[in-house]
């Protein structure tokens, strides 16, 4: 007998949806069966998404989202459920990096990653999560109580990596976070979890494999490979879906082996 995740008649919030991981979320959650918004700055990239989604005979919206503005993720969350109905599913995308060294970080630099990385997914959950716990204690309607929210991290917030560190230290932030979101959350049926992906080529650093540093880098992974981000499909459906409601808190790595 086959087993399978149907995520109809859930709707997924995805930020940073435009590209990378984020993009390949919303597509996979739509082909689950779920309708996918899709959020962030660049809305050309949402459009030409969104397109293809529907082709696939998917649910798609596109919505503007600057997860450093607080007006911005109010303003994006209460549009999406305006237009598609409450949202049951984060998957919490936004991410930046910075590479130098320590002591060549500025209070600019410092600012930008921990702005997006670690505050405004922080916001963005809350602003979430408030309405899914308004409906799990009868203060909103709703026929879906609790929900799913995925913190996108990574193994550099489980171990220190050269030249960046400062991203190191915002994602190991974000595993606090989710742990302390999954504490807090967990009893009215909102479970958080954290991915920690590791090497995947995306539009970020597709560029970085094809170089002389890329390539020692590789050479140094467990598998010498790189993942994609169709990697991560399972987990992620599985994360959304109800057959996860036993997993709360959890910090899962999707890494090859490379925190081993």
């Amino acid at each position: 007998m086959a087993y399978s995740i149907d995520l109809s008649g859930r709707v997924a919030f995805i930020t940073g949806a435009s590209s990378g991981l984020g993009a390949q979320f919303a597509r996979t959650l739509s082909s689950a069966g779920a309708a996918v918004v899709l959020a962030s700055r660049r809305i050309d990239k949402l459009k030409e998404l969104r397109a293809t989604i529907d082709a696939e005979g998917g649910d798609a919206h596109v919505i503007e989202l600057d997860v450093t503005d607080m007006d911005s993720i109010k303003s994006a969350v209460a549009h999406a459920e305006t237009e598609v109905g409450s949202i049951d599913i984060l998957v919490n995308n936004s991410g930046v990096g910075s590479m130098q060294r320590l002591q060549e970080t500025s209070v600019d630099d410092f600012d930008y990653v921990f702005d997006v990385n670690v505050k405004g997914a922080f916001f963005m959950a809350q602003e979430v999560a408030k309405r899914m716990l308004a409906r799990a204690t009868g203060a909103a309607p709703g026929t879906y109580t609790g929900g799913r929210i995925i913190n996108v991290a990574s193994v550099a917030g489980l171990q220190v990596l050269q030249r960046i560190g400062v991203y190191c230290m915002s994602k190991s932030a974000l595993i606090q976070m989710t742990k302390a979101m999954a504490l807090e959350w967990g009893k009215f049926g909102i479970n958080t979890n954290a991915i920690c992906p590791g090497y995947i080529d995306t539009e970020m650093n597709h560029y970085h494999w094809k170089t002389d540093n890329g390539q020692k880098l590789i050479k140094m992974l467990p598998r010498k490979r790189v993942g994609h981000p169709a990697d991560l499909d399972a987990l992620i459906v599985m994360l959304c879906s109800d057959q996860s409601h036993f997993i709360n808190g959890a910090v899962i790595s999707a890494d090859d082996g490379f925190g081993v």
